[in-house]
């Protein structure tokens, strides 16, 4: 098969073929059609988590995927060869990724069935930036007439917890620079906005003076951010800034269950949330789309391998 893979540990990522993957017990044989670029396949890519997890060479990039099941290994019972599927590819090493034409997965958790009304190119960038954006607003604590600050708005995660946040009923304050920024997280369901290259905490407090309720921290200084927070306020954050910096925050490390991925799944087939995917490349392009990734690309970079 055809992947986007890290072949040795000195190695530059590169396009090639590998041999096929087979389910063992238990395992899903997918093909993938779709998957989407996030932070951590750069991590991955640039050799930054060497030595942190086992690596598996040659190794395939991708976390999330969306595509048909080929084939069940022994014992499968949830799934069934032409079934339609999405996940995150969450294992304790590094080795199978989403950036390949086949992935094999466990049946038990980190994955879900695509529901009707959800196309597979939008299924493949829902997983992780949706279970981060979930789990965050979780962490935050958000209610209806909180007011809220979503620190990193225009990214993946950013782009969906602006409109869970929203749909709980809270206002919400989003980081954006002017114009076409400002635009998409307005879009999105974003009350204000206010420009990250400036003085954010002068901005929030010229819109809400006491302060805010709760706050979304996924770019910027948490321990900035934190002076604007409420007495009883909450802080979900994706960069570190937990209880052991501010007794208010905590740290979340994204948990993409199966019950988590079939509530974004019928999210987003019901249209109760948009996944932005604003740039989409082919397999052959994945250089290309993580340099549209570390370029600051608003939303998600898709990746189309079928």
């Amino acid at each position: 098969m055809r992947a986007f893979v890290v072949p040795t540990a000195d190695s530059q990522p590169t396009v090639t073929e590998v041999p096929d993957p087979t389910a063992g017990p238990g395992e899903l044989l997918v093909r993938v059609a779709a998957t989407s670029v996030n932070g951590f396949d750069l991590s991955v890519a640039s050799g930054r988590l060497q030595g942190m997890m086992e690596h598996r060479f040659p190794v395939v990039l991708g976390k999330d995927f969306a595509g048909t099941v080929e084939a069940v290994g022994e014992g499968v019972t949830r799934f069934a060869p032409g079934d339609a599927v999405l996940g995150v590819v969450t294992k304790a090493h590094l080795g199978d990724g989403g950036f390949g034409e086949l992935l094999v997965v466990h049946e038990g958790d980190f994955v879900t069935a695509v529901p009707e009304g959800l196309d597979l190119a939008t299924a493949g960038a829902l997983g992780l930036v949706g279970t981060a954006a979930l789990d965050t607003v979780a962490a935050a604590g958000i209610q209806s007439g909180q007011t809220v600050l979503v620190s990193g708005a225009t990214g993946g995660v950013g782009a969906l917890a602006v409109q869970y946040a929203a749909a709980a009923g809270a206002t919400v304050i989003a980081t954006a620079k002017p114009g076409e920024e400002a635009d998409f997280v307005t879009d999105l369901g974003a009350h204000q906005v206010v420009d990250y290259t400036g003085d954010v905490v002068a901005q929030v407090r010229a819109i809400a003076p006491d302060g805010v309720d709760a706050i979304v921290h996924l770019a910027g200084d948490g321990a900035a951010l934190a002076e604007l927070l409420k007495p009883g306020g909450k802080i979900g954050s994706t960069l570190g800034y937990g209880a052991d910096q501010n007794p208010a925050a905590t740290f979340v490390m994204a948990n993409p269950s199966a019950d988590t991925l079939a509530r974004l799944a019928a999210d987003a087939a019901a249209g109760r949330i948009r996944v932005p995917i604003t740039v989409t490349f082919s397999l052959d392009e994945a250089p290309q789309a993580f340099d549209a990734f570390l370029s600051g690309t608003r939303g998600k970079v898709g990746l189309q391998v079928r």
